[in-house]
């Protein structure tokens, strides 16, 4: 079993502390070994080679890692003490009472920190920073001389072995731990991701921008391409001085043109007839190449045919990641052709099928959807079962589940789902009524909802003061409908966003293991529930092993208690989570044209609007924050 090795700065000094008895509230830590920063490499990388191994527990990944990998050194595992902080102070799995003293206030050094992921970002691969690499990364220049927060990583360390041992049902503590683990490892993962980047021919986006848009335009002028269509929805709208990009000019005109429509969003549009619409989406979408992947983008997140933007894990609250600048998580598939494979090296691109409704349905141990998805196509196993009559329908009625519908077909699908699904539906219609009464819920592994907002809470109060009128109780009620549309997502999103963490930990171990001869294999990519390898041609079919292995690892380790059942002619059963593999030079040739692929145009039309229109959206923001309302 790896031993914990701490590592902390005192005095401009890092120190190296082992603790006496792992787990022990009140043991004293051994006497700390001080490394000078430029020898820390060659120590970490010494303590790495060690049999049993470490797992190195230290305040922030972002903070350590990236100067280690630019030494040529990598960890193996490590205890993010600040990712973890934020998981067990609000985890119902530990007693709230526990929560509050050891923790009863914010630590702004703490709590407001970003763990130095700009530090992070600065790092670059492409620098040779010499002798001041570990002098700069993780340092903190405040710009008044002032000393940088102070983060007890000792205190820190014993403060949330407590909150674990705290947890009395031995299940729920092994599952926090193994939340954390992967919480952690995604950490780890997220630096590599940056420093390695994903393979992208430059010369290949070129030619795709110029081909779309037109040549490369001066600063603030539009393309080519974007400036003919703008013309073009001029001259049906009969609007001469109309702006396209500017939303309420653009709705005022089509209300005046006859379109009966609320906004500009290309699900509502998709729904007329009128000729201005086929413009008008097209220009939209190149629009958003131009601004999200266009030149400066290329120019600001490319760099020697790598694409490198910076990865935030627990980006959102359920503990998806999320980017933070370069739109890592969101490629389009008209620029994934640039993302070719080094010559000799080919991709290796992975997708979790169908992940979510899977891990619904683990999660209910819904035996009847786990033989659905057993089948292999989850919504074809859906119609086999008879729940619904189309493919269609039952990928629409099944987000439609996820995400909270009540309208549309969506919403006239999911009643249907819930006779023949009534424990995976059971679930998430209880997790709903939770939020609207205000309550918390938790994910599989541990991870909580935050709880309701001032505002929220100050609605419910309105609603049922003795003046309250009908104004104040649909605005009550509304809210609670809303909350509850979020906690519905949150528990599902959320688990599913353990599995993938848990998933990837298991893939970087497996590359780690792999021949080095002709390069080593490593992550490019990740997007939720989809990865990209890049490894060298003769090592790809053992990359291919090695993620499907972790795949059947990740779920063993989740869902221990169950085991898929048999297919219908007696065979070995499928993974609870099977994976379409497709090993290519190019991003372009990925297993989007898979099975999903050929749903119907209308039942991808309704679960977009359902995000669209925040029903359930992909990233389940907090209601009532910047991305919900």
């Amino acid at each position: 079993m790896a031993r914990d090795v701490l590592l902390l700065e005192r005095d401009g000094a890092l120190h190296l502390v082992t603790p006496l008895a792992a787990g022990g509230d009140d043991a004293a830590p051994a006497a700390p070994r001080i490394v000078a920063r430029p020898d820390l490499p060659g120590v970490v990388a010494d303590l790495e080679a060690e049999p049993e191994g470490v797992r190195w527990v230290w305040d922030s990944t972002f903070r350590h890692h990236p100067a280690l990998i630019a030494a040529g050194v990598r960890v193996s595992r490590c205890w993010d003490l600040r990712l973890a902080r934020s998981i067990l102070r609000g985890s119902s799995a530990v007693p709230p009472e526990v929560r509050s003293g050891t923790w009863p206030d914010r630590d702004p050094a703490w709590d407001d920190w970003d763990g130095d992921l700009g530090s992070a970002a600065a790092v670059s691969p492409l620098e040779d920073r010499g002798d001041t690499l570990f002098d700069t990364v993780g340092a903190v220049d405040t710009g008044d001389g002032a000393r940088p927060p102070h983060r007890d990583v000792v205190a820190e360390h014993a403060r949330q072995l407590r909150a674990l041992a705290a947890v009395t049902d031995p299940e729920r503590r092994h599952r926090l731990r193994l939340l954390l683990a992967a919480e952690s490892s995604g950490a780890l993962a997220a630096v590599e991701l940056r420093h390695d980047g994903l393979p992208f021919a430059r010369a290949e986006h070129e030619a795709t921008l110029d081909r779309l848009l037109g040549p490369r335009p001066r600063p603030g002028v539009r393309p080519a391409t974007l400036e003919r269509l703008a013309g073009e929805i001029r001259t049906i709208l009969d609007a001469p001085r109309l702006n396209p990009d500017s939303q309420p000019h653009l709705l005022r005109e089509l209300r005046r043109n006859g379109l009966d429509v609320s906004s500009t969003s290309k699900w509502e549009l998709q729904g007329s007839d009128h000729p201005v619409v086929a413009v008008l989406l097209e220009y939209k979408g190149l629009a958003r190449l131009a601004s999200a992947n266009g030149w400066h983008w290329m120019d600001t997140w490319v760099r020697a045919d790598r694409f490198r933007s910076d990865y935030v894990p627990s980006g959102v609250v359920t503990g998806r990641w999320s980017s933070r600048g370069g739109g890592a998580l969101s490629l389009p598939k008209v620029i994934r052709s640039a993302v070719v494979a080094d010559p000799g090296w080919s991709l290796v691109i992975v997708d979790a099928a169908q992940l979510e409704p899977r891990i619904l349905a683990a999660m209910a141990g819904d035996t009847a959807l786990l033989a659905a998805g057993a089948r292999g196509d989850l919504y074809q196993g859906l119609v086999d079962a008879g729940a619904v009559d189309t493919r269609a329908h039952a990928k629409v009625g099944m987000l439609g589940a996820l995400y909270g519908s009540t309208s549309g077909t969506s919403g006239m699908l999911v009643p249907r789902l819930a006779r023949a699904y009534p424990r995976a539906l059971g679930l998430v219609d209880g997790a709903a009524r939770t939020g609207e009464a205000g309550g918390v819920v938790t994910t599989w592994l541990g991870r909580s909802s935050p709880p309701t907002s001032a505002a929220w809470r100050e609605a419910q109060g309105a609603a049922s003061g003795i003046d309250a009128g009908a104004a104040d109780e649909s605005r009550a009620r509304s809210r609670a409908r809303e909350w509850g549309r979020f906690t519905r997502n949150f528990v599902v999103q959320g688990t599913a966003a353990e599995w993938a963490l848990s998933w990837m930990a298991g893939v970087r171990q497996s590359l780690r293991r792999l021949p080095t001869g002709d390069g080593a294999p490593h992550l490019a990519f990740f997007l939720h529930d989809e990865l990209v390898v890049h490894t060298p041609d003769t090592l790809a079919v053992h990359v291919v092993d090695a993620v499907e292995r972790a795949a059947v690892q990740a779920s063993a380790l989740l869902f221990p208690h169950l085991r898929p059942p048999p297919t219908a002619d007696g065979r070995e059963p499928r993974p609870l989570v099977p994976l379409d593999v497709v090993v290519a030079r190019t991003y372009a040739e990925s297993v989007d044209a898979g099975a999903d692929a050929d749903a119907e145009g209308a039942a991808d039309t309704e679960v977009g609007a359902l995000v669209d229109e925040g029903v359930g959206t992909a990233v389940a923001p907090v209601p009532g924050s910047a991305t919900g309302s």
